[in-house]
């Protein structure tokens, strides 16, 4: 007999089609600024779905799209100066999208997704390294799966190019972003 406990779930996901419970997760990065500290955002408005296959994960995907305007770190001033054209310029491009290509088992519980991430219509192929955290079924009866993710990628290779130069040297905001999501889907 199996005990979960407080702290995580041992359940296997059940294959299915799920989607992401928005009140549930966070879809966020981190960056360096002024190469002494971290800033860290979040986007308040995502959606996402996916086919989970537990027999084959590798014939798993997912989709993100997140609304680029709905970016938060905590500053309105910052959050304006990334909102507009030296940063994601959501006038113009309104979403970020993610959608996997490839889905790789990595070990227990661990996998490596790979696909198409497409910044101010500027798509590069960024790999994730996953965590599965199990599933469980809530008191109202849905099942829910939850993942864990993260990748490191230069912003330079979305034209997200703006910076400046500071006193000391290095520059206010570094070219690596961490990108970092936890994110809790509900099967249809």
């Amino acid at each position: 007999m199996s005990i979960a406990s407080e702290e995580t779930s041992t359940s296997v996901p059940t294959s299915g089609t799920y989607s992401i419970d928005p009140s549930h997760s966070r879809v966020g990065f981190s960056v360096r600024h002024a190469m002494i500290s971290k800033v860290r955002g979040h986007f308040g408005d995502v959606e996402g779905s996916g086919e989970f296959d537990a027999e084959a994960p590798r014939n798993s995907q997912l989709s993100i799209t997140i609304k680029s305007a709905s970016i938060d770190t905590g500053n309105a001033d910052r959050d304006a100066h990334v909102r507009n054209a030296d940063f994601l310029d959501v006038e113009t491009y309104p979403t970020i999208t993610f959608a996997s290509t490839s889905i790789d088992a990595s070990g227990d519980g661990s996998f490596a997704v790979t696909g198409d991430l497409t910044i101010k219509g500027v798509t590069k192929p960024v790999t994730f390294d996953v965590e599965l955290g199990g599933s469980a079924v809530d008191p109202w009866g849905h099942t829910r799966l939850g993942l864990e993710g993260r990748a490191v990628v230069s912003r330079k290779d979305w034209g997200l190019t703006w910076n400046a130069a500071l006193e000391t040297g290095g520059v206010i905001v570094s070219d690596k972003v961490t990108l970092e999501f936890e994110v809790e889907a509900i099967k249809a």
